[in-house]
């Protein structure tokens, strides 16, 4: 059992994405239980009920809208979440998940495709779009093209720093963010694969990833700083190089999430496959030279497990056992080396997740949006929060990915 499971629980995290969890619970709510009969039905035996089900349906009870979902009706969160239970579905093929992807899609694309509380003007707005995309996927709906062409054609105007690397806000100008790669990336993928405009989606995605390559990979560790200021006036960005000080694990688990996703769909002749491919493999081991062979987990600033007051981040962790269940999925990785890190690692996550008295699971030890820090002290030292809205999407990508839940039987 996670130690101080007494403490309050997060359901909202403010209105800013850099903003710690307000510890509040949600006003007049009551929480269901979701240990339901059908569920029970399926798992006689409580203890055999895969985590990934327990957690997607804990979000739902939470929020049977999903524009409740933290922080705001349209932002990355939804993306990262519904991406999750979209795999989740795809594994039972329990129409509810399915259900709940369209309802959110339907709250925001109207009949004739324009969207409602999409702005565009920031890398993470992109990823809710991939929702979007999966129901045109699903359906065929002229309407959800649209809507998804729409947010494509925001690309076109975003703005770039000189070497086309991607600003993660209009806000933000020159910062190129770890973040906003996954952002970006994970929307033009899918638009790619489903919807058309592939030669620059592929192309573009790519770019993005080798270009804060060629500037952020730490070589002594095969890791990844988080940001890079191409004006180098950002309170973190160092004077000369331009780089943040840290590898910070949220931030490098948005990018090994879309280096593999990116791998998986990119034509094997497609002229960066090879140098992709590279940036992976080196990355994968990094990472598996960085996890902590006692708890299975990997730390809030990675390469820093020597310090005393570091801590293992379920929210990386968790993306770093996706990552590595789908290189090994793939074909990518050798399966003697790399099975035994995604054990131990899904271990670590289970140790993570409470299941509570009304049948809700509760994911701890993770932070709640960290933007770019100044130092590892701060990365280190920010403030901790009980279902911490990342580690929820991440700790569901994990657990769906291995545990590849069995349909369900009529």
């Amino acid at each position: 059992m996670p130690p101080n499971t007494s403490l309050p629980i997060v359901y909202g995290c403010g209105y800013s994405r850099c903003d710690p969890c307000a510890i509040v619970a949600p006003p007049n709510k009551t929480m269901p239980t979701i240990l339901a009969d059908n569920i029970m039905a399926r798992f006689p035996n409580p203890d055999d009920i895969p985590m990934s089900i327990i957690l997607a349906d804990s979000i739902m009870a939470r929020f049977p809208n999903p524009d409740d979902i933290p922080w705001k009706p349209w932002n990355y969160v939804q993306g990262y979440w519904l991406s999750g239970v979209e795999m989740l579905w795809k594994y039972t093929g329990d129409r509810k998940y399915f259900d709940y992807i369209k309802t959110f899609a339907d709250q925001h694309v109207n009949p004739d495709g324009s969207l409602r509380d999409f702005s565009g003007d920031f890398l993470d707005d992109m990823m809710a779009g991939t929702s979007v995309v999966a129901m045109y996927e699903q359906t065929g709906e002229a309407k959800y093209r649209l809507a998804a062409e729409r947010i494509r054609a925001a690309f076109n105007i975003y703005p770039r720093n000189s070497d086309g690397g991607f600003y993660h806000s209009t806000k933000l100008p020159h910062e190129m963010w770890i973040d906003g790669v996954f952002m970006g990336g994970m929307f033009l993928i899918r638009y790619g694969v489903a919807i058309g405009d592939q030669e620059y989606c592929f192309d573009e995605v790519t770019n993005q990833i080798t270009l804060f390559a060629s500037h952020c990979y730490k070589e002594d560790t095969q890791l990844f700083l988080h940001a890079y200021d191409e004006a180098r006036q950002a309170a973190w960005a160092d004077p000369v190089t331009g780089l943040s000080p840290s590898v910070w694990s949220e931030g490098l688990g948005w990018y090994a999430l879309v280096v593999v996703e990116t791998l998986s769909v990119l034509p094997l002749n497609h002229p960066r496959r090879a140098q992709m491919m590279g940036i992976f493999q080196n990355l994968i081991e990094g990472l598996r030279m960085a996890q902590d062979p006692q708890t299975g987990l990997w730390y809030q600033v990675v390469d820093q497990g020597s310090r005393p007051d570091n801590w293992h981040d379920t929210s990386g962790s968790a993306m770093f056992v996706y990552t590595i269940q789908r290189a090994l999925d793939l074909g990518y990785v050798n399966a003697e080396i790399y099975a035994p890190v995604v054990k131990k690692g899904y271990d670590g996550l289970l140790s993570k997740a409470a299941i509570r008295t009304d049948g809700l699971v509760d994911i701890y030890d993770a932070c709640c949006g960290v933007c770019v820090q100044i130092s590892e002290d701060v990365y280190i030292n920010y403030p901790k929060c009980v279902n911490a809205k990342e580690a929820v999407g991440g700790v569901l990508w994990a657990t769906t990915i291995v545990e590849k839940p069995k349909p369900i039987q009529n």
